[in-house]
């Protein structure tokens, strides 16, 4: 789960913000005439958000949610900010806006609490962590949050290089580096020196990233070939640096759109790593039955629950409000579990531990 996710889900849920919330779930656009049909919907969604409010909570003061939702209808750089969806949660005092990477059913939801389902869904599978771009004689970093690719800004005298890394120590005498392709041509150097430069870039390259990402708690992953895959693997002493996933071709030439593509292998690796140990809680006690595992997450019982995909279904089916309850009802499980200190998955129903559609491990 990404760093925002974690952090706005335990804002939502940590009694701080009191409601009640209004929660707005669109798919957005970024062409002039889609976004035209999105601030359409979105306008929509909010005249019967009001008839639901007005009716649930007659004292309350629709105007002030009105006015919220007027600012965001006329805020253009909102709405040129298009992800592929977004969660617009609104409170008296409070505003959020959560962009997401999935599509959503669009829907507006009006109760005491904020609607999650669909955060908790966007966070699955969307890992925060730090790629480091290697050949043997340079390297880039980039951050990748929200399945969006960024370069890092690195400080002047950052080891982008091994002639800036190594300067006068570099060990191959006179080398002609090619750090458009990452190849050596030595010119009056033996394989041993060059070797010798290619460790001791490395271990500047990771002596730095030690200093540069000391308060970064998010994992550090590694694109290159094989060969400097292992070499890197074999010098570092990085305590985020997992090895165990990584991108393996040349990074040379490839922009962070490229980048954007090749992080899928990264995302495949890891939830195939995330499933595997879904699998393995059903070994402890748990339960799979609504009802039961309602009463469970008032309790405080609940260490993890899973949600499948399958119990919400877009449109809310032919039966509406029946469909709307029964998201809020499951939007309330959700909420108690976080509240209590478990986590919540949604998950499609293939990734789901033994495709169970709704199962909720217990702490005892």
């Amino acid at each position: 789960m990404t760093k925002v996710g974690k952090e706005l889900l335990a804002q939502l849920t940590s009694g701080a913000v009191a409601g009640p919330f209004v929660t707005i779930m669109l798919n957005t656009h970024v062409s002039h005439q889609d976004v035209e049909k999105d601030q359409l919907k979105f306008k929509n969604f909010a005249k019967d958000a009001k008839k639901k409010f007005l009716k649930k909570y007659p004292e309350k003061d629709w105007g002030i949610f009105q006015d919220k939702i007027d600012r965001i209808l006329a805020d253009s750089s909102f709405w040129r900010s298009a992800t592929t969806s977004v969660a617009v949660v609104l409170t008296e005092t409070e505003d959020f806006v959560y962009r997401l990477s999935i599509r959503v059913d669009d829907q507006y939801y009006v109760g005491d609490r904020a609607y999650l389902l669909a955060i908790i869904k966007n966070a699955q599978f969307n890992y925060n962590y730090k790629l480091l771009a290697l050949t043997r004689d340079t390297m880039k970093l980039y951050d990748v949050n929200n399945k969006v690719v960024s370069e890092v800004a690195l400080p002047a005298g950052a080891p982008i290089d091994v002639v800036t890394a190594l300067g006068d120590e570099l060990t191959g005498g006179s080398i002609n580096y090619s750090t458009a392709s990452g190849v050596f041509h030595g010119v009056s150097t033996k394989d041993e020196e060059v070797e010798i430069d290619w460790v001791n870039y490395y271990q500047a390259v990771d002596d730095f990233l030690k200093g540069f990402l000391v308060d970064d708690k998010t994992p550090l992953f590694v694109y290159g070939l094989p060969e400097n895959q292992a070499m890197f693997k074999k010098i570092s002493k990085l305590s985020f640096y997992d090895p165990s996933v990584a991108i393996t071709g040349s990074p040379v030439q490839v922009n962070t759109k490229d980048l954007a593509v090749e992080t899928e292998k990264i995302t495949a690796a890891l939830k195939e790593k995330e499933v595997a140990a879904y699998n393995k809680l059903l070994n402890r006690k748990f339960i799979d039955q609504l009802v039961d595992i309602d009463q469970a997450s008032t309790q405080g019982k609940i260490s993890h629950l899973f949600i499948s995909t399958s119990n919400l279904i877009d449109g809310f089916g032919e039966d509406p409000d029946t469909e709307y309850d029964r998201r809020q009802v499951l939007n309330d499980i959700a909420y108690n579990t976080i509240s209590g200190g478990g986590e919540v998955f949604i998950l499609d129903q293939q990734d789901a531990p033994d495709e169970k559609s709704l199962a909720a491990i217990l702490r005892y």
